[in-house]
């Protein structure tokens, strides 16, 4: 297994071991995990489940959907600024036509 994976799994099961002690089913933490996908995320949910301490599944969803929805932002963005700087390169430089005339 790779440090990753290690990462990953070992943050996984803090989170389902956070959920568990709220309450819910240790299969919806592994849910919630592989739905937020990474490491950072699930840190991120931990961090709200141990200080807001929700009492219902649907609290606990809708952060979950919350930090997804932060996380496409900031990845829409990066790839929105990424395109913008290539099209202002292309603008600057303008276009190369490769002609063998």
């Amino acid at each position: 297994m790779t440090p990753d994976q290690k990462l990953w799994s070992r943050t996984r099961d803090d989170l389902v071991r956070t959920v568990k002690s709220l309450g819910f089913p240790a299969e919806f933490g592994e849910v919630i995990a592989k739905h937020l996908g990474s490491p950072k995320a699930m840190e991120r949910m931990i961090s709200y489940l141990d200080y807001v301490k929700p009492k219902t599944e649907e609290l606990v969803v809708d952060e979950m959907l919350a930090i997804r929805s932060e996380i496409d932002a900031w990845k829409e963005k990066k790839a929105s600024e990424e395109a913008n700087a290539r099209y202002n390169e292309m603008l600057y430089y303008g276009l190369t036509e490769d002609t063998d005339e």
